[in-house]
């Protein structure tokens, strides 16, 4: 058998992946933009820390930051999107996510956090140390990325007068929304904790796509699994897994169940508006059409946790101005 590469169907980013097949084992290989290599500096770092805390990641084989290049372990591709698919009961697979999912968050969060050497990189004339801060989930931060939505989604369908009018009222609705979140950051947060990110590697479970985590709520990783819009979930299994998610999860949690929904409802609403403003990004400037097919169950998503009073503003407002054949259109 001779050494081979191939080229792998990467996901929504600008990162090139590959996978590097020889005799004796497989690899994965990164190729990211020079001027992207803070990514891979917090993949590597955050991998790392996953790692450390017996969570199986891709492990880090070799490095160069510099040159925007990163050698891991290769999960295979078995995804528990796949799994799913192939799967009648698909409760008990949840049930293992969310297994594994509660034992992430028991984890310490670290805000800063090494990768898997010392290296320094030297980056137009200044050197940059590998260490990686990891963020907290601000209120600032939630509503940069519910602009994704006003910025791409809306221009695509309306003039720049009105949706300049419709994102003014919007915002200022979704800012006091998200003030009203309940549980403070304290949780390890993947951000894109979907059974498309999740692998079956033998009898385990690995974790990839790491580089994007922050220290945030509890819920918003829960919402990821639960309200992912690339695989189509009923009503019951979803409130069938968010049950067996509070069974499993910390006393407070059950507690303050209320407030735990409230906040469930908030990051699923937040993650809708931003998922459909990255998918109609993806789709203008990216020139990656697939992805605005999944907006009208996006949109379904997103209705479906409206529901509550404390969306009734920001209901009108979207529901006064983003006609429902617009959110159904596959095609802007």
């Amino acid at each position: 058998m001779k050494d081979e590469i191939q080229l792998i169907a990467g996901d929504a980013s600008f990162r090139k992946f590959f996978r590097f097949i020889s005799k004796k084992s497989s690899k994965i290989i990164i190729s990211e933009d020079k001027e992207k290599y803070k990514n891979l500096i917090a993949y590597s770092a955050v991998n790392n820390f996953l790692r450390d805390h017996k969570i199986l990641a891709p492990k880090v084989l070799e490095h160069n930051f510099a040159k925007g290049i990163v050698v891991l372990e290769d999960f295979g591709d078995l995804s528990f999107h796949k799994v799913l698919s192939k799967t009648k009961n698909k409760f008990l697979v949840y049930k293992k996510l969310i297994d594994f999912l509660i034992k992430i968050q028991k984890i310490k969060p670290k805000k800063k956090l090494k990768t898997i050497s010392s290296q320094k990189i030297l980056w137009k004339n200044q050197i940059y140390d590998t260490l990686h801060i990891v963020e907290e989930y601000s209120t600032k931060h939630l509503i940069k990325e519910c602009d994704l939505f006003f910025n791409w989604y809306l221009p695509l369908f309306f003039s720049k007068k009105k949706t300049l009018k419709i994102k003014s009222k919007a915002k200022k609705i979704l800012l006091k929304i998200i003030k009203k979140l309940n549980f403070r950051n304290t949780c390890f947060v993947h951000r894109d904790y979907h059974v498309s990110n999740l692998m079956k590697v033998g009898a385990k479970i690995g974790i990839i796509d790491n580089q994007d985590a922050l220290i945030g709520n509890p819920c918003y990783d829960l919402v990821s699994l639960i309200d992912d819009v690339r695989i189509k979930t009923s009503k019951k299994l979803k409130h069938q897994i968010y049950r067996y998610y509070l069974t499993k999860a910390p006393k407070f949690y059950r507690i303050n169940s209320e407030k735990f929904l409230e906040d469930f409802n908030i990051l699923s609403v937040q993650r809708s508006l931003k998922i459909i403003g990255i998918f109609s990004r993806l789709f203008k400037r990216d020139k990656k059409k697939n992805y605005f097919k999944l907006i009208p169950y996006t949109w379904k998503v997103l209705e479906m946790r409206m529901r509550s009073k404390i969306f009734l503003e920001l209901r009108k407002v979207l529901d006064n101005n983003i006609p429902k054949k617009i959110r159904k259109k596959i095609i802007p």
